[in-house]
């Protein structure tokens, strides 16, 4: 079973969706004792870094998360702000993350031409083209971004795919049984659907 990490922020609804038309097993749930039995985990985000880390501290899930996370080994992957989650912390706020991930979250630099926020969609590159969660990704694959601050991983083998919005950036990054995408999958129609089928049925 998937347990999409319920903080109350983040597309969880549009997750589970498509997660059921994949065929796989998944609940919206903030339940320790759910969370405990979970064989992978999704964390999502939507808006501000620091309302995302104060809105995931306050249900007291850190603990048990880090537990499956680090210790178990359970494979999680972060979306969005749930993606930059993962790192120390952002340049948008205050608030320390979870520093499962060596990675800062940077904004994008302003650049002629180059409007930020990034909306829209977006073609990326395959750096890592066998990783489990990136594998089976098609060539053409397109996702939907929405954000003005962006993964930048110290440690350039943690990057699985990037793109491009006035500088090449990191769109998905992995390492061991850890994953993000700075994309929103569940937005992102058939190539969305690809990703989350291969997280579903496969270790990130």
């Amino acid at each position: 079973m998937i347990a999409i990490v319920d903080y109350e922020i983040g597309n969880l609804a549009a997750i589970a969706n498509m997660l059921h038309r994949l065929g796989a097993a998944c609940e919206i749930t903030a339940d320790p004792e759910k969370i405990g039995r979970a064989d992978k985990l999704i964390l999502p985000g939507n808006g501000a870094f620091d309302a995302c880390m104060q809105g995931l501290r306050a249900t007291g899930l850190i603990p048990l998360l880090t537990e499956k996370v680090l210790v178990e080994k359970v494979p999680l992957l972060g979306i969005c702000v749930g993606a930059q989650m993962l790192g120390h912390g952002s340049d948008e706020g205050r608030e320390a993350g979870l520093g499962w991930m060596d990675i800062q979250v940077k904004r994008f630099p302003d650049l002629p031409g180059i409007r930020v926020p990034y909306m829209g969609w977006g073609d990326v590159r395959k750096t890592h083209p066998y990783h489990p969660l990136t594998q089976g990704i098609s060539d053409d694959a397109r996702f939907y971004f929405v954000h003005s601050y962006y993964l930048s991983p110290v440690d350039p083998e943690d990057v699985l795919l990037t793109a491009q919005h006035g500088i090449e950036f990191a769109a998905a990054v992995g390492r061991a049984n850890i994953a993000g995408v700075q994309f929103h999958p569940e937005k992102s129609h058939r190539f969305g659907k690809q990703l989350l089928g291969q997280f579903a049925g496969g270790r990130p």
